[in-house]
């Protein structure tokens, strides 16, 4: 069986997997914001899951994960603590860290023609590349939300324009997928589409999934967003792509 961690922002969740990809049991929990709190609530939360056979575990970190191990922990500031010492002593078995966006692509574009981008539009937008069913290598330095674009008689950073976050602040909503007026959804694709020319330019993806909350409303503004030769789809699992990306992950490393 394997172990998938995903550590998110504000939730952790435990996902312990079948051999032949099934999810068995699951777990959440509240993200600490201390990271010697976070360690110990995780550890409790995995004793549950030492009786297991387990053969891998894969954790997502929410951030920059160098030489198996995080270094970075995007917007929590827990650069260099220590996950594996407290892991490797609840798990005698192959443990791999990486980052949540480059798992929830290898998933999303798992099996799906070519080059896949994955963009999350949540907080921030961030994202992935995968190529026939990996992780591509330029993965691991794709930021688009940083990327910067003349909007609303200034230049704005990408996730400053049409991520979740912002298209709420200026409709003063609570949550974006709640909009769903016609000229909202022109509103929305207008900027979203700000930044897929360039990423199509630079990665000449075959599709791009378009993920976070705005994944879920995909239908009611897709046919708004400019042909660009790409199949824009819908994540296969908008709330569960980084686990099951862990999965596949692990079961790779397996294969090498």
């Amino acid at each position: 069986m394997i172990l998938a961690i995903d550590i998110g922002g504000t939730k952790t969740l435990i996902a312990l997997f079948s051999k032949r990809g099934r999810i068995l049991r699951r777990r959440k929990f509240k993200t600490a914001q201390g990271s010697k709190t976070f360690i110990h609530e995780l550890t409790n939360n995995l004793s549950d899951f030492t009786h297991r056979k387990i053969t891998g575990v894969v954790v997502a970190i929410p951030g920059v994960v160098q030489k198996n191990y995080s270094v970075s922990f995007g917007n929590r500031k827990w650069d260099n603590i220590d996950l594996i010492t407290p892991l490797k002593e609840l798990f005698d078995c192959p443990i791999w860290f990486e980052n949540d966006a480059n798992l929830a692509v290898l998933y999303e574009g798992f099996r799906l023609p070519g080059r896949t981008v994955f963009l999350t539009f949540s907080t921030g937008i961030g994202g992935g590349i995968s190529d026939r069913n990996r992780i591509a290598p330029e993965s691991d330095r794709f930021e688009p939300g940083h990327k910067k674009y003349w909007y609303d008689g200034r230049i704005r950073e990408w996730e400053d324009i049409a991520a979740a976050s912002a298209i709420e602040n200026y409709y003063h909503v609570d949550w974006a997928t709640d909009l769903r007026k016609k000229d909202a959804m022109e509103d929305v694709a207008k900027r979203i589409a700000l930044g897929l020319p360039d990423i199509v330019k630079q990665y000449k993806p075959d599709s791009i999934v378009l993920g976070g909350p705005m994944g879920k409303i995909f239908k009611l503004y897709v046919d708004y967003l400019p042909d660009l030769g790409v199949k824009y789809r819908r994540p296969k699992r908008p709330n569960e792509s980084v686990v099951y990306g862990c999965y596949l992950y692990a079961r790779q490393k397996e294969q090498e």
